[in-house]
């Protein structure tokens, strides 16, 4: 009884080594946003994971990826970058600056890739572009140059518009100047702009229907926490109250928006997962250069247009990317 005893304990202790072996080449990604998981979130997340497992890191077989979603709640966020850093993983993809900066706050040398950040330097999130620093690095979401080609959007499809609401994140450095680039393009295509701070819904909502009241309108809609947490009601307003509104963001017209013009996201999170294997294989953040977008799409919904009484030209029509009927 004892030989075989120790027989089978031996069989355990080889299976106990194999298991740590296996434990120990199991890779930990954290992955954090301040927002909600919803439809639109599913094919990034797919990409993000197609990309890993192109590099040779499968869920399931060397990896393993904790999954935080805040839903807009700001406490909850910083809340799951706790965890998330309390964990010990590899490294932590963040999803916004809000993200990035609650990472930050919980720790200093964690291995953080960011996608869809406005401003990191001017956020204090990385010391430049070029050589970040720190614990960070990852993609622009684009950058202040691309607000005028939003007005110029807004004008080609609703030329009688005079005023335009722009809609920011006021607790976002990256809101505030936004505006302010804005602010510099709107002369040259004689548009006059006010901003709207998006807190809440009903203040939303009270802002942009007393804007709303005023002749020959339309919408500036800026991508941040706050104006994607608020989605579904900020398209319903503006359909509501025959408001021509340009987003930043695909999500918005797929939830039957007018028109948006941004970078491809899912093409942020391929290479958000490029950097993360870079990471793993022993590079540094802080030797990976931000980089800005490198693909850009113009997103159109024809039925909402013809709802609003809006035509596309041919031209507009025919260099869209796509083209929601």
């Amino acid at each position: 009884m004892r030989r075989r005893e120790f027989i089978a304990g031996l069989g355990s202790a080889a299976t106990w080594s194999v298991m740590a072996r296996a434990q120990q080449h199991l890779v930990r990604v954290g992955f954090l946003t301040g927002l909600a998981q919803n439809p639109y979130s599913e094919a990034r997340l797919s990409a993000f994971q197609q990309t890993l497992a192109e590099r040779g890191w499968v869920v399931g077989r060397n990896l393993r990826i904790d999954y935080r979603f805040a839903g807009g709640d700001r406490d909850l966020l910083r809340k799951h970058a706790a965890e998330l850093v309390g964990s010990q993983p590899d490294v932590i993809m963040a999803v916004g600056s809000g993200a990035v900066a609650a990472l930050k706050q919980s720790s200093r040398t964690v291995p953080i890739v960011f996608a869809q950040v406005i401003d990191p330097v001017g956020g204090g999130l990385v010391e430049s572009l070029a050589q970040p620093g720190g614990n960070a690095t990852g993609f622009l979401l684009y950058e202040y140059g691309l607000a005028g080609k939003w007005l110029e959007l807004l004008k080609q499809v609703a030329p009688r518009v005079t005023r335009v609401a722009v809609l920011r994140d006021p607790d976002q450095f990256a809101g505030v100047a936004q505006f302010g680039a804005i602010q510099a393009v709107a002369p040259s295509v004689r548009l006059e702009l006010t901003p709207i701070d998006v807190r809440d819904a009903p203040t939303t909502e009270r802002s942009v229907t007393a804007f709303a009241r005023g002749a020959n309108g339309g919408l500036v809609v800026l991508t941040s926490y706050a104006t994607l947490t608020y989605l579904g009601a900020i398209v319903s307003l503006a359909a509501q109250l025959r408001l021509p509104a340009v987003y930043s963001d695909r999500d918005f017209v797929a939830g039957g928006g007018l028109l948006s013009y941004g970078p491809d996201i899912i093409d942020q999170y391929r290479r958000a997962a490029d950097y993360i294997d870079r990471i793993l294989k022993g590079a540094k953040p802080a030797d990976l250069p931000v980089q800005a977008p490198t693909k850009y799409e113009l997103v159109i919904n024809l039925k909402t247009a013809r709802t609003m009484g809006l035509d596309f030209s041919t031209d507009m029509l025919s260099i869209a990317n796509e083209v929601i009927e």
